[in-house]
């Protein structure tokens, strides 16, 4: 089980990460939004761990060309070989429309060719020459970086893709129920590519909250889904899929501005169907039921941000695999 780093007003993410390793995550997972630079973040990461993998999770495939991500990816690489993971999506509108001053155009066919692009400069090709609707490119030889790349894919345009050029699976706010289902249609798209849909790794997201106070833990989880139900129309379908009444009303009250009342909409049900929260003992027989899920190869412990730093160091050390 991954880790994707907190953001804590106390502790710095590079302490978090050194004693995940200690704890026994697998990896650390770094995200960007606004802020810092994920890959910034992941080296010195890679100059501060020694075992443990490191990934994004995720840099969006708009603000940066598959180049620049590409050199980005493998100079991370150099500094920790056979440990970097690539964690890519198409974002928000909102982020990149109101933060990056793009249009956010045909996010599909952009998540398509820059994992198809980015993978080529990966490679140990003498020249990298590609051409496609959105990049066209040429001559410059691949940096022979062995690099897995994910794609954070919610709607089912997207999830083909993901099983047509990727070497992994990045789900969120899909109810862990019904991952089955909805890794059918990533398995679809890479048979019909003649891919081994087996070869597509699963690295969900898995929001949660530990606390001896059990309304908390639950709230703080209540508040993460609130946030991209209410902020994101792609997350909204995704949790309607098991709670399309409840995804409305959630959706209905942030879009009205009271963000109270659309973390008061999530119900305990859609907590324990999308997430884990509870006491130590509550909590950590939810993630082992989730970690039995067979399809599951890379799950990422997601603390909300809606947590303070005490709570979401709780949570980190009581979920830890050297802990449970």
């Amino acid at each position: 089980m991954g880790l994707l780093l907190p953001d804590l007003s106390e502790k710095s993410p590079v302490s978090v990460a050194e004693r995940a390793e200690e704890w026994g995550y697998d990896a650390v997972w770094v995200s960007e939004l606004w802020g810092t630079d994920a890959f910034v973040q992941l080296t010195e990461l890679a100059t501060r761990t020694e075992r443990i993998d490191l990934g994004t999770a995720i840099v969006n495939v708009f603000s940066r060309s598959p180049a620049v991500i590409a050199m980005a990816a493998a100079s991370v690489d150099r500094l920790a070989p056979g440990r970097v993971t690539l964690g890519v999506g198409a974002s928000t509108p909102k982020a990149i429309e109101d933060l990056h001053g793009m249009e956010y155009d045909n996010p599909v066919r952009r998540i398509h060719e820059t994992v198809e692009l980015v993978k080529s400069y990966l490679s140990d090709a003498d020249a990298v020459d590609y051409e496609g609707k959105l990049f066209d490119t040429a001559d410059f030889p691949g940096l022979d970086a062995e690099i897995p790349v994910f794609n954070a894919a919610l709607g089912p345009a997207n999830r083909r893709a993901t099983g047509r050029v990727c070497d992994g699976w990045i789900p969120h706010n899909i109810p862990f129920e019904t991952l089955d289902d909805a890794f059918e249609v990533v398995a679809d798209a890479a048979r019909e590519r003649g891919r081994d849909p087996e070869e597509t790794a699963v690295a969900p997201y898995v929001p949660a909250a530990v606390s001896d106070d059990q309304t908390e833990a639950y709230d703080a989880v209540r508040g993460h889904l609130a946030y991209y139900v209410g902020s994101g129309e792609g997350y909204r379908r995704a949790v309607a899929t098991a709670f399309p009444d409840e995804a409305d009303r959630v959706a209905e009250a942030w879009r009205n501005g009271d963000r109270a009342a659309a973390s008061d909409a999530v119900t305990d049900e859609m907590v324990r169907a999308l997430g884990v929260a509870g006491t130590p003992d509550e909590a950590t027989e939810q993630l082992e039921t989730i970690l039995d899920l067979e399809l599951l190869d890379r799950p990422m412990l997601t603390v909300p941000r809606q947590a303070d730093d005490d709570l979401t160091l709780e949570t980190i050390e009581a979920l830890a695999p050297e802990n449970r």
